[in-house]
């Protein structure tokens, strides 16, 4: 390297670094104003946190930039340098605006809390946008790395061949990738039409959940007992499903329960409402008994009972299970289901139960006493016991 040459280096360096000093000076002293911004607003500030940390990157890059594109062009290795000084801008730049839509949805978020009681709506706006800036960012992820790459020759020579023949190339992609741009177009419909929400309670495969995440290509159920279940988005395009929470998170249960015939149903109507009025999870909209079913032994009653929400819907239901059930057997013990039998061609003396005095003179009078055995009455029972004399034929359980 010659001395001019080094002479040339050494002046591009010092306002290199003369300019990165004025990016971030820029910066810092930006930053008392973002401060007093955030306090005053929570939603630009929500924005402005998120871009924060690539904004530091930004101005000084930019400032870099300026610089290297007044160097002129016959300083040796200027071209690199440009060349990575712009794949890092555009690096700072992507991350600078993933971090601004972020903070759109976390601004979005703020406005519209769903930690409350009627959270329809604002379940429905973070759905969308959070399905949305999802796919803003796959957007500008892919552009961010399309730039990159038409920086350098090579890459920009391909990407024009790739032009000439792009019907068959958008084929053979479309092809390739038609799983994953089938799940991000049933992301976008899903965030347009809405059958699914966050926090919305689902049945999907037989299993209860709540939907906890919604990304660009799968949805996260987290089932009740701490599972997590895994779809992908066009699953709910293609197949039937239950949503508990379309609408409302109001539900009504049922508790079936079965009876003999000679229950008295008032009054366990009188019981179940009086349960359901005592319990928190209960709305006062409905809570109806009734005789659904019939067999040749019992019948079948269903309680009907509405909640706020499933959950409640659920804790109510086990309450008035157990209330009734407490019920019957305390006021009508033979109102639980039993078997009869009807027996024939037995006299009427062989269906009756002897009574308690019948069976201690049946005992008294069979207990015969042996051969010249003294009889001695027990003083507590009443009851005859024998004592074999001596000598004589010892008892059956004695010793020998």
């Amino acid at each position: 390297m010659t001395p001019d040459l080094l002479d040339d280096w050494w002046r591009a360096a010092a306002a290199g670094a003369l300019a990165v000093a004025v990016g971030l000076i820029a910066y810092y002293a930006a930053r008392p104003i973002v401060a007093r911004v955030t306090r005053r607003s929570r939603v630009l500030g929500a924005v402005l946190v998120r871009m924060h940390t690539p904004l530091r990157w930004v101005l000084p890059l930019i400032a870099l930039q300026l610089v290297w594109q007044a160097v002129p062009e016959s300083l040796a290795g200027i071209e690199a340098v440009r060349q990575v000084n712009e794949v890092l801008l555009i690096a700072a730049l992507t991350a600078t605006a993933i971090g601004a839509v972020r903070g759109v949805t976390d601004s979005v978020a703020l406005l519209h809390p769903h930690d409350v009681a009627d959270n329809l709506e604002a379940r429905s706006i973070l759905t969308q946008t959070r399905v949305l800036s999802r796919i803003a960012i796959g957007v500008i992820l892919f552009a961010g790395v399309a730039f990159i790459l038409m920086t350098f020759p090579r890459a920009r020579q391909f990407g024009t061949s790739l032009l000439a023949s792009a019907g068959l190339s958008a084929l053979v992609l479309g092809l390739a990738a038609r799983s994953v741009i089938g799940n991000l177009l049933a992301g976008l419909q899903i965030a347009l039409s809405q059958p699914i929400r966050l926090d919305d309670v689902l049945i999907v495969e037989k299993e209860w959940g709540r939907v906890e995440e919604i990304t660009g290509t799968y949805v996260v159920l987290k089932i009740w007992d701490e599972r997590r279940l895994v779809i992908p988005l066009q699953w709910f395009i293609e197949h039937p499903f239950q949503n508990w929470t379309r609408t409302s998170s109001q539900i009504i249960g049922s508790v079936f329960l079965w009876v003999d015939y000679t229950t008295e149903l008032e009054p366990l109507r009188a019981e179940a409402t009086r349960l359901a009025r005592g319990s928190k999870d209960y709305d006062g909209r409905v809570c109806l008994l009734q005789v659904v079913d019939t067999n040749e032994r019992a019948m079948q009653l269903r309680l009907i009972v509405s909640s706020p929400s499933a959950g409640q819907n659920w804790d109510l239901r086990c309450l008035l299970r157990e209330g009734l059930i407490g019920f019957l057997q305390r006021t009508q013990p033979h109102a639980l289901p039993r078997v009869r039998a009807e027996v024939e061609g037995l006299p009427p003396l062989a269906l009756q139960t002897p009574s308690s005095e019948e069976r201690l003179h049946e005992v008294s009078t069979s207990a015969q006493p042996l051969p010249g055995a003294p009889a001695r009455v027990n003083d507590d029972t009443g009851m005859a016991s024998l004592t074999a004399p001596t000598g004589g034929v010892p008892p059956r359980h004695a010793p020998r």
